[in-house]
């Protein structure tokens, strides 16, 4: 069970009645237009629920958190955690409800602390689109440093604890843009 507390949020599991509020913002454009193959349709939103609700956060599968507000429990976003060769990429998308109030830095500061508790040796990597500039201020406020851009995903990249041959990596990503 996912269970994370901070001064006003509550990190825990999906659950049906978030059903509602996601299905909103995943259709708003403000929180639509940076978004790549989310589920939008609400039975899809309901059925996403479902086999989502009991995901736990470990190091070996993914899982879907539902960033609440800690006095009403009312669900004002997500987190997407993919583990995969000792590295933790985060995806998320908040509610146009709740932009520019500091709900995306205090819920990815504790869960990033929590992950990098839990596997101090792994990096971490997230993409955003190009045009998101508030998404990519974020990543640095949380001291992500900018990979560059991947035109394999046609992304910005994003990178913390990140190894030099990672960094490499990205720059070979990057060189190759025009190939």
């Amino acid at each position: 069970m996912i269970s994370i507390n901070t001064k006003r949020l509550h990190l825990r599991n999906l659950a049906q009645n978030d059903a509602d509020v996601m299905f909103d913002y995943r259709n708003n454009e403000i929180c639509a237009r940076y978004q790549r193959g989310q589920t939008k349709d609400f039975e899809g939103i309901v059925s996403l629920i479902e086999r989502r609700k009991n995901d736990e956060i470990s190091m070996t599968s993914p899982c879907m958190i539902s960033v609440a507000l800690k006095e009403t429990n009312e669900m004002i976003g997500e987190i997407v955690v993919m583990p995969k060769d000792n590295t933790f990429s985060i995806g998320y998308t908040f509610s146009y409800k709740y932009h520019r109030q500091g709900y995306a830095f205090e819920a990815l500061t504790v869960l990033i602390e929590y992950l990098h508790n839990m596997a101090p040796e792994w990096e971490f990597i997230s993409f955003t689109e190009c045009e998101n500039i508030p998404s990519m201020e974020l990543l640095k406020k949380l001291g992500y440093k900018n990979l560059g851009y991947v035109p394999s995903m046609d992304s910005q990249a994003f990178g913390k604890w990140t190894k030099k041959a990672t960094d490499e990596e990205f720059i070979q990503l990057r060189n190759h843009q025009g190939q």
